[in-house]
C-alpha cells in the first residue's frame, strides 16, 4: 500500500480544497493512504511534523468547492525559505524538511503551489529524493510555463467580473469612472481576461506599453461618461509612485476625469470554486495520481491544449522567463507572460478597448 502526501503551498485560491478532496478520492479507490502537510513547509521544518490522516469523511464533498486551503498555507511567522534564506538558515530548514519527509515514510509527495513553489521544488531537487514528486499549478497569475491553465485562475477572474458587475451599477449613478487593481503580480494575464469577460474600457497590463495621454483621450471619446479601467498591479510609471490604481486615477483627476480607485483585493482569491476550476483540478488530481502509479516524479501536471499531462520539473522551469525572486537571495524563478500573440489582445483593439500601444 502506497503512502502519499499532500501539501498546499504559496497564496491561497480557489480549487484547492477541489484538489485536495478530488485526491483523497482518488487515493482511497486506490487502496492508498493519504496524510495532509498542515501549512505548507512551515509544517514539515519540525521534528514532529504537522499532519492530517485523511479518509473518505476526513473532508466532506460539500468543502470541495470552498476557497482557501483545508492544510493551509501558512501563518505570520512560519517557516519558509524565504524566511529561512533571510535568517541565513537554508541549509538547517533544507535538511530538517528531509528529515522529516523521511520519517513520515512516504512513497510520494504530492505538492499544490505556485511559481515560486515549483521553482523552488526544481531547485531544491535534493530534499525529496527517495520519493515520487508530483506538482500540481496553482495560481491565480496564471503566470507558471508549460500550461494552459492553473487552478484558482478562471474562479479569480469571476470574482473581479462580479466586482466590476456591481461597481458598474455606482459607476452610472455618479457619472463617474473607476480605476479598478487587479493582482497577477509581475504578468497581466488576470487582468486581461477580466476586462474582456466584464467589457472594460481599458485594461493596463505589464506587458504592454501605454501613453497616459492616449487613456485620457480614449476616456474623454467614450459614448459614456462612466465606465471601468481595469489595472494590473506590476505595471509601474516612471516618476510616480504608490499602487498602480491610484496614480491612474490622480492622472485621470489632474486631466478633469471624475473617477474613483478601488481594489477587489484579497476577495480575488475567494469565491466558490467555479465549475471550469473544478474540471481542472479533477483532472489534475487524477493526472498525479497516474504520475505516482507509473513511479513519475520531478513532474508538474498541465492543461495542454485539451489534454491534460505530466511534463518535467527541468522542462517547466526553462521553458519560461527565468527571474531573480525578489524576496530570495540567489533564487530563481521561472514566469510565464502575456505572449504578443494573445489573441485577446487583438480582441480588445476590436472591441474598442485601450489595451495599449499594441499597433
Amino acid at each position: 500500500m502506497k503512502k502519499i502526501g499532500i501539501m498546499t503551498t504559496g497564496g491561497d485560491c480557489s480549487g484547492l480544497n477541489t484538489i485536495i478532496q478530488r485526491l483523497i478520492l482518488g487515493a482511497t479507490v486506490r487502496g492508498w493512504q493519504v496524510i495532509g502537510v498542515k501549512d505548507g513547509t512551515d509544517g514539515l521544518n519540525k521534528k514532529d511534523p504537522g499532519i492530517i490522516t485523511f479518509d473518505l469523511n476526513t473532508m466532506p464533498i460539500e468543502t470541495a468547492r470552498l476557497s482557501g486551503s483545508w492544510l493551509g498555507n501558512g501563518h505570520p511567522g512560519a517557516e519558509n525559505f524565504e524566511t529561512a534564506a533571510r535568517e541565513n538558515r537554508i541549509e538547517q530548514f533544507n535538511k530538517q524538511i528531509n528529515l522529516s519527509l523521511l520519517k513520515l515514510g512516504l512513497d510520494a509527495l504530492i505538492l499544490i503551489g505556485g511559481n515560486g513553489s515549483l521553482s523552488l521544488a526544481h531547485n531544491n531537487r535534493e530534499i525529496y529524493y527517495g520519493l515520487s514528486l508530483v506538482c500540481i499549478p496553482k495560481t491565480i497569475d496564471m503566470d507558471i510555463p508549460m500550461t494552459d491553465r492553473t487552478i484558482g485562475f478562471e474562479t479569480a477572474v469571476q470574482q473581479i467580473v462580479n466586482f466590476c458587475d456591481q461597481l458598474i451599477l455606482t459607476a452610472r449613478s455618479h457619472h463617474r469612472w473607476f480605476v479598478v487593481q487587479t493582482m497577477g503580480r509581475d504578468t497581466g494575464n488576470l487582468a486581461l481576461n477580466a476586462g474582456i469577460a466584464f467589457g472594460a474600457d481599458a485594461i493596463l497590463i505589464p506587458e504592454i506599453k501605454f501613453d497616459t495621454d492616449n487613456l485620457i483621450q480614449h476616456i474623454k471619446k467614450s459614448y459614456r461618461d462612466y465606465g471601468i479601467i481595469l489595472v494590473s498591479e506590476g505595471i509601474s510609471l516612471r516618476g510616480h509612485s504608490g499602487r498602480p490604481a491610484d496614480i491612474i486615477s490622480r492622472i485621470l483627476t489632474k486631466a478633469g476625469i471624475t473617477n474613483r480607485a478601488d481594489f477587489p483585493e484579497h476577495t480575488q482569491r475567494a469565491g466558490d470554486t467555479t465549475a471550469n476550476d473544478r474540471i481542472l483540478a479533477t483532472s489534475m488530481a487524477d493526472c498525479a495520481l497516474n504520475a505516482i502509479d507509473n513511479n513519475e516524479t520531478y513532474v508538474m501536471t498541465a492543461k495542454i491544449g485539451n489534454e491534460i499531462k505530466t511534463v518535467s520539473l527541468e522542462d517547466f522551469f526553462h521553458s519560461g522567463n527565468i527571474v531573480f525572486d525578489p524576496n530570495i537571495p540567489e533564487l530563481k524563478v521561472s514566469n510565464a507572460y502575456v505572449s504578443p500573440n494573445n489573441p485577446l489582445l487583438e480582441i480588445a483593439n476590436n472591441m474598442g478597448i485601450y489595451i495599449g500601444e499594441t499597433k
